[in-house]
């Protein structure tokens, strides 16, 4: 991985040509907001958007493939508009100037995809990537994946500086192949002298996301172990996207960390939430996780709660002194998240639909958050003596 220091990359001070940028991922999600800002970005004069899929950015270059298919390489080195096989005709214009920088935004973090299908595409879409992007000559790869690979442990500082060591493990979901990339990530310049590669870590992620986190906060009660104390830090997808278009404009380096100012402690979510919470024994909580999830009833493994008990704060100091700043407040995206979990309902992990809903919840009433949990259980058994 590129040099920690500085955050501002020196190369890009004064006047540069205007960049060629291809982002992968680029008709959903982040890939697709960031697709809009670069195309409006002064600096960038071409777009390759890359998907499945054709996405809505108008102006873009659309190509659809699989970021698996090493033929991606091609595409990075000589490129024109339409190149794709279904736009294909006599009236293409001939290649253009090759890519100078790909962001890679083509991850599969569904909580509900098979996990060995899940790792293979996100592993190796980002061992294509790196490797094609040094093979067809583009200078920069920027990835994303989250401050989850921190860890979250009892003894971490509050909050954690870039360069503090990756102490995750791959207990909790996604977060095993987000090591992997980290992995990839830190290899792919001593494999590839002349490849830099950047690499983003948002805090939790809210804005039209669904993770583990996300659903915490759609349950009745929120679950509190015993003897914990968490800190809550957000990242709206906004913030997130303005960092990765510095990081694809060049204008910051290395390992960043993506969040809002400062955390929220535990009290201070109940508080602004008005969601109370159940506080559990370490053993029941864990117990009851990890029961559940090998019986196939939630999709998130036991090692989603670390998350939920210990601090994994990140400062974000090298983006600051790249003059960033984040748009939203830990208080505005914790609203928001509410705002956008209205009508869900999720006991340990798995989201009821309506019916579910109306069972469970009126059954459990106020410890249906994890004791509402044994009826998934009974009602799974039931399931394999028919």
């Amino acid at each position: 991985m590129s040099s920690p220091e500085p955050a501002v990359r020196a190369a890009r001070n004064g006047p540069a040509a205007p960049l060629t940028v291809a982002v992968t991922g680029a008709a959903t999600g982040v890939g697709a907001l960031l697709t809009e800002r670069l195309l409006a970005a002064d600096d960038v004069k071409r777009v390759l958007a890359l998907d499945e899929r054709v996405g809505d950015a108008e102006g873009a270059e659309w190509h659809t493939l699989d970021v698996r298919d090493p033929a991606i390489a091609d595409l990075l080195r000589t490129s024109g508009a339409c190149r794709d096989a279904a736009a294909r005709d006599a009236r293409d214009p001939e290649p253009s100037d090759p890519v100078d920088v790909v962001v890679h935004l083509a991850l599969d973090l569904d909580l509900e995809a098979d996990p060995a299908a899940r790792t293979a595409f996100n592993v190796r879409g980002a061992q294509t990537v790196l490797t094609a992007a040094a093979a067809a000559g583009v200078r920069r790869v920027v990835l994303c994946t989250s401050a989850m690979v921190y860890g979250a442990l009892p003894d971490n500082d509050v909050p954690l500086a870039e360069d503090a060591e990756l102490r995750a493990t791959a207990d909790a979901t996604c977060v095993g192949d987000l090591l992997e990339i980290e992995r990839l990530a830190e290899r792919a310049p001593r494999a590839h002298p002349g490849l830099n590669v950047t690499v983003l870590r948002p805090a939790i992620l809210v804005g039209g996301t669904d993770t583990a986190l996300t659903r915490y906060f759609e349950s009745p009660r929120l679950l509190v172990v015993a003897g914990s104390r968490p800190r809550w830090q957000f990242c709206h997808v906004e913030d997130l996207v303005s960092a990765l278009e510095l990081a694809a404009r060049e204008q910051v380096d290395g390992e960043l960390a993506v969040g809002c100012d400062g955390w929220l402690e535990q009290e201070e979510v109940e508080e602004l939430t008005g969601i109370r919470r159940m506080e559990l024994p370490p053993s029941v909580a864990l117990g009851a996780a990890a029961r559940l999830h090998r019986l196939g009833l939630t999709p998130s493994p036991a090692g989603d709660l670390a998350y939920t008990m210990h601090p994994w704060v990140v400062s974000g100091s090298r983006l600051y002194e790249a003059g960033w700043r984040p748009a939203w407040s830990n208080e505005e995206v914790l609203a928001e998240l509410v705002h956008e979990a209205a009508g869900r309902h999720t006991v340990a992990g798995r989201r009821l639909g309506r019916k579910d809903a109306a069972t469970t919840l009126g059954a459990a009433g106020a410890t249906v958050a994890l004791v509402g949990t044994a009826a998934l259980v009974r009602r799974a058994r039931r399931a394999r003596r028919r």
